[in-house]
């Protein structure tokens, strides 16, 4: 009896750990979120798998020739599944200080081994920043997959890039927009297949996210010419596939539906990444989001200028005022606060880290759920919105700490889906195919 209390006892504490890490997870959105951040109906199931790209070419990060070897990508795959499950916890690591990986837990609503929900459902890839990795973008990989959406998410592997070099970087800046149109093509085929993890993928509908260089990656997997200085800057390796080269058109992904690019670079330092007019030859709808004070992409000339330019297709871009770089990313785990450095990943210096993502969640979802899925009535989430989220007016609205949703047009100018107290400190555009003027 001792013993059976004692292994009764053992499972509800494990239960009781797992419930706890789930309530954590960084995809469950606040009771200030935005309207459109809250979970979606799907329990989530995440898997792994391995994709193998044979012969690519790789700089490495000490100035030597690139060298040819199968490119592995291990991918996180989170899914709307069939069966509720009891979350789970990622373990991951970013580089410290000195280069040395830094390990620490995340908190996931996801379950691995659950079986997939009946249906088909949009293809998300996902690609995380510069030495990131999957599991610091749960928080958008599980928010999605609750809402329907199969996203892909490969660990790149990137070198640390403690310096900021450009040759640290050269490996990265040549291998996203490869290893973004490698995935999409890969998880396109295993979708049509039927098989394994991505059965319940529909390769017809795609969409694409990236962080940083991720956003790079998606611009050029979404057909983004490539600057020709990328050819020596990578060590040879982008030549054929820069704007001009033999192979330029092989990048661009199929069945492309629409595009996020979070905090994307125009330019490294003096090396410009994109060709002269190169934002031009995008034309799936674009969704671009930044801070109005990021100064390692820059905003503008810097991520409102790529917003412009992509005049090929009707584009959004939102704008945290005073927000820097570190976006789109977790909040700081318990085991990357005890430094600057590794805090630095993570938190803002001005925005709640939870606000940043919550708001973020509600638009993206806005924006694939109208362009992805096809469902017009998102479109009042993000068309005719003030330029200005802290302008606007709800006549009927009760005063107070009133907790209710905008409406939007008529009824109110608050941007829909947000709460009257917890809108301000944005800005959010729009503009048309070959327009030059800026929505109101």
């Amino acid at each position: 009896m001792k013993r059976w209390i004692r292994t009764v006892a053992a499972a509800g504490l494990a239960m009781a750990s797992m419930g706890a890490a789930a309530a954590d997870a960084p995809a469950r959105p606040g009771v200030d979120a935005p309207e459109l951040a809250a979970l979606g109906s799907y329990p989530i199931g995440v898997t792994d798998m391995t994709l193998v790209q044979p012969g690519q070419l790789y700089p490495l990060p000490d100035g030597s020739d690139p060298v040819a070897a199968d490119r592995r990508l291990m991918v996180k795959i989170w899914y709307p599944a069939g069966a509720t499950g009891t979350g789970t916890t990622y373990h991951t690591a970013l580089p410290g200080e000195h280069g040395q990986p830094v390990a620490f837990d995340v908190p996931g609503l996801a379950t691995r081994g659950l079986p997939a929900a009946k249906g088909r459902f949009p293809l998300v890839v996902l690609a995380h920043g510069a030495s990131n990795t999957p599991e610091v973008m749960s928080w958008l990989g599980e928010n999605l997959a609750s809402k329907g959406y199969v996203v892909v998410a490969p660990a790149f592997a990137d070198p640390a890039i403690s310096l900021r070099t450009l040759a640290s970087l050269a490996g990265p800046l040549a291998r996203r927009p490869l290893d973004i149109a490698f995935v999409a093509a890969e998880a396109q085929r295993l979708a049509r297949a039927g098989k394994g993890p991505l059965a319940a993928a529909d390769p017809e509908r795609t969409a694409l996210i990236g962080y940083s260089m991720g956003g790079y990656g998606v611009l050029a997997a979404a057909g983004g010419r490539l600057a020709p200085q990328l050819a020596p800057a990578t060590r040879g390796v982008l030549t054929p596939f820069v704007s001009g080269g033999a192979r330029a058109g092989e990048l661009k992904v199929a069945n492309l539906k629409a595009v996020v690019s979070i905090s994307p670079p125009r330019a490294l330092r003096d090396l410009p990444l994109w060709a002269d007019g190169g934002m031009t030859a995008i034309t799936a709808p674009t969704l671009f989001i930044v801070g109005s004070q990021d100064h390692v992409v820059g905003y503008d000339p810097g991520v409102r200028t790529l917003f412009r330019e992509t005049a090929h297709t009707r584009r959004y871009l939102l704008t945290f005022r005073e927000a820097a770089h570190s976006i789109a990313l977790i909040g700081a785990p318990p085991g990357m606060t005890n430094t600057f450095w590794d805090k630095d990943w993570f938190e803002d210096g001005v925005w709640r880290k939870d606000r940043l993502i919550a708001v973020q969640s509600h638009f993206i979802t806005a924006f694939l759920d109208r362009y992805v899925k096809g469902d017009v009535a998102k479109a009042a989430y993000i068309d005719g919105l003030t330029t200005d989220s802290d302008m606007g007016m709800w006549a009927a609205a009760p005063a107070g700490r009133y907790a209710g949703y905008s409406p939007g047009a008529p009824a109110s100018t608050i941007w829909k889906g947000f709460q009257p107290s917890k809108r301000a400190g944005m800005s959010f555009e729009v503009l048309s195919p070959a327009s030059g003027r800026e929505s109101e």
